[in-house]
C-alpha cells in the first residue's frame, strides 16, 4: 500500500523576513506566518490525514497545530525534524555573517555539503537524523497520509536524500515558507509527486476559496 508523505515548511517569522539565521532559536510565526498556516490548512483540508508530526520549535508546532485542528488530530513532536543548529551564526543577519565569516559563508553558498558551522552542525548530521526519523515513521504506517512540518534546511536535505541526491544539491532545491511537497512511499521507494506547492498563498486562489465559501453559506 502507498503511504503519502507531505513535507511542510512552517509559515513566515520576522527572522525569515529580515534574513536572520534562526536555527534552534524558538522564533514564533509573525502575523503573515499565522495567515499562511491558515491558508495551508485550508489547502490540505480535503485530505484524510492519519498523523501530523512536527519539529519541537514553535514556528513549526504552531503551523502544524493549525493543520491538526482542522482534522481533529494532535501534533506529534519529533526531535528528528528540528532545525539545523547554526551555532555561532544564530541570531545574526545574513549581512553580518557575510562580513564576519566571509570565507566560510562563501563555502556555505558554494559547497554546503562540506561546511560545519562553528558551534553548530553540518548538513550531513541533519540528514542522518531526519532520514532516520522519517524511516521510523513510515515503517510503523501501513497506508494513508502523514504530514511532517519542519524547516527549510531539514526539508531540503530530506528531499535530496529521498531523490538520491547528495547534499551538494542543497541550493538546487527551493522551499518557500508555508510550502509543501508530496512523496508517495511504496516498497522502500520514495517518488516525488509535487514540490514546493504555494498556490494556496496566492491572492487569486484565496479569493476563489472565499467566494466559494460565501456561495456555499448562501
Amino acid at each position: 500500500m502507498i503511504i503519502k508523505v507531505i513535507l511542510v515548511r512552517h509559515g513566515e517569522t520576522e527572522w525569515n523576513k529580515k534574513r536572520i539565521f534562526r536555527g534552534r532559536v524558538d522564533v514564533k510565526l509573525n502575523k503573515k506566518g499565522i495567515e499562511q498556516a491558515k491558508l495551508l490548512s485550508r489547502a490540505l483540508s480535503n485530505l484524510e490525514i492519519r498523523k501530523i508530526y512536527s519539529s519541537p520549535l514553535a514556528r513549526a508546532k504552531d503551523t502544524a497545530k493549525v493543520i491538526a485542528d482542522s482534522h481533529k488530530l494532535k501534533v506529534r513532536v519529533n526531535k528528528s525534524f528540528i532545525d539545523l543548529d547554526y551555532g555561532d551564526w544564530q541570531g545574526f543577519s545574513e549581512k553580518i555573517v557575510k562580513e564576519q565569516y566571509p570565507h566560510l559563508y562563501q563555502e556555505w553558498k558554494m559547497h554546503p555539503q562540506g561546511v560545519k558551522i562553528p558551534g553548530g552542525e553540518s548538513l550531513r548530521k541533519v540528514r542522518v537524523r531526519a532520514v532516520q526519523g522519517l524511516k521510523r515513521i513510515v515503517s510503523r504506517e501501513k497506508e494513508g497520509t502523514i504530514i511532517i512540518v519542519s524547516h527549510r534546511v531539514v526539508g531540503k536535505v530530506l528531499i535530496c536524500a529521498l531523490l538520491g541526491l547528495d547534499n551538494s544539491s542543497f541550493w538546487q532545491i527551493k522551499l518557500d515558507t508555508a510550502a509543501f511537497s508530496i512523496f508517495d512511499y511504496n516498497y522502500n521507494n520514495f517518488v516525488l509527486t509535487l514540490h514546493n506547492q504555494t498556490h494556496h498563498l496566492e491572492r487569486k486562489w484565496e479569493e476563489r476559496c472565499r467566494k466559494s465559501e460565501r456561495e456555499k453559506d448562501f
